[in-house]
């Protein structure tokens, strides 16, 4: 456990802030908890790691020793070496029984429709939401910023979310009693459930609301300007956070979720970092040889066609595809396929030509694997 990264252990970057921290470790912790997990070792060793990684880092004195010289900070006496019980930790973030072996409360209302805060007094996170945004390829190579306009709930202005009215206050909720949820007696099975009345915060507001009802948000247009990064994938998803749903009664918001689209291109399909074109040349200049210009995102270069090019042929351009979305000095490539035109409208004087060209052909001017003269040789000398 000691060799492994705290912050890849909650799943969150090393410039994640506090909330998010607390969030990452609020998620696993319900997901490892032993409650919830009956005898799995496996998760209970995961709930410890995770408890770790969180009583560092929620200490911004002791996550800034273990950024500048990472568990050595902590051997001999750092972590949860000095007594610190993880379930006493998950006790205090929740607000609730967290001990191994009891602590039913918190975990299991989720089975039932519970909050994993009740009694807390706080509010209900907001949902996540999910917009789209199109954009060109030309700028899924560059990178661009897109402002997006959607509805959410907002945090109400006339109560600044909390969902009382000017002076009013709160009391305890006389259904649960402040805990946050009642009991239901099934034969001999007691089952917890969210309280109804308080929706599981153990309190009541006096004086809602009258803008929001008391519920602390009111339905919005909201806008944001999201920054697309250079090289970004078609139905990549792009996360803003805290641009959801506002929460209840002072509730943390949900977070905004892009998922974006990248619109076809006249000339290029993609595939991962590469990009591929198909070019037609004369049947002349790819006998003869010569210099056409294909296009690129950057503008147009020029590609030498060697004498003798056979369509199908495939060139390859490096570092002139798209960016790499993890690796920005990385590009991908261009691939031109080459395709030979037939002209179909010729006059006399051009068909006589090429007869004449025909004629003076032999099976050395062509490549091994055309073949074409041979066979028409044979289909006329049968037929």
């Amino acid at each position: 456990m000691a060799g492994k990264d705290f912050y890849e252990t909650l799943g969150i970057g090393k410039s994640a802030s506090q909330d998010e921290i607390k969030k990452a470790y609020r998620k696993l912790a319900i997901k490892y908890h032993p409650d919830k997990n009956p005898g799995d070792k496996e998760a209970e060793e995961k709930f410890k790691e995770i408890s770790a990684a969180f009583e560092i880092l929620k200490d911004e004195e002791k996550r800034q020793k273990y950024d500048q010289f990472g568990h050595e900070a902590f051997q001999g006496g750092g972590g949860f070496s000095r007594g610190v019980d993880p379930f006493d930790l998950f006790k205090d973030v929740f607000g609730g029984g967290g001990g191994g072996g009891g602590g039913f409360g918190s975990i299991f209302d989720d089975f039932f429709g519970g909050s994993s805060s009740g009694g807390s007094g706080e509010g209900s996170r907001g949902s996540d939401l999910r917009v789209s945004v199109s954009i060109t390829l030309e700028q899924a190579a560059k990178g661009v910023e897109k402002e997006i306009k959607y509805h959410h709930h907002g945090e109400c202005a006339s109560c600044e979310g909390s969902g009382a009215s000017s002076g009013s206050g709160k009391v305890m909720c006389s259904t649960c009693g402040g805990i946050g949820q009642v009991a239901s007696n099934q034969g001999f099975i007691s089952i917890r459930r969210t309280c109804p009345s308080c929706s599981g915060t153990g309190v009541m507001i006096e004086k809602p609301c009258q803008k929001c009802s008391g519920e602390g948000r009111v339905r919005k247009q909201g806008k944001v300007k999201v920054k697309v990064p250079p090289g970004v994938g078609h139905a990549n998803r792009l996360c803003s956070r805290g641009r959801g749903d506002a929460g209840t009664r002072g509730g943390p918001s949900g977070d905004l979720y892009v998922d974006v689209h990248i619109e076809e291109h006249a000339l290029f399909e993609r595939d991962d970092d590469d990009l591929f074109h198909d070019a037609q040349i004369p049947f002349a200049l790819a006998a003869l040889g010569g210099t056409i210009e294909v296009p690129t995102l950057e503008g147009k270069v020029s590609l030498k066609i060697p004498a003798g090019t056979q369509s199908n042929k495939t060139f390859r351009l490096k570092n002139n595809g798209m960016p790499n979305l993890r690796y920005s000095s990385r590009k991908g490539d261009l691939y031109i396929k080459i395709f030979i035109e037939v002209p179909t409208k010729l006059t006399k004087e051009q068909k006589d030509i090429l007869i004449k060209f025909a004629d003076s052909c032999g099976e050395g001017n062509f490549s091994e694997d055309a073949g074409f003269l041979s066979k028409a040789k044979k289909f006329f000398e049968n037929d």
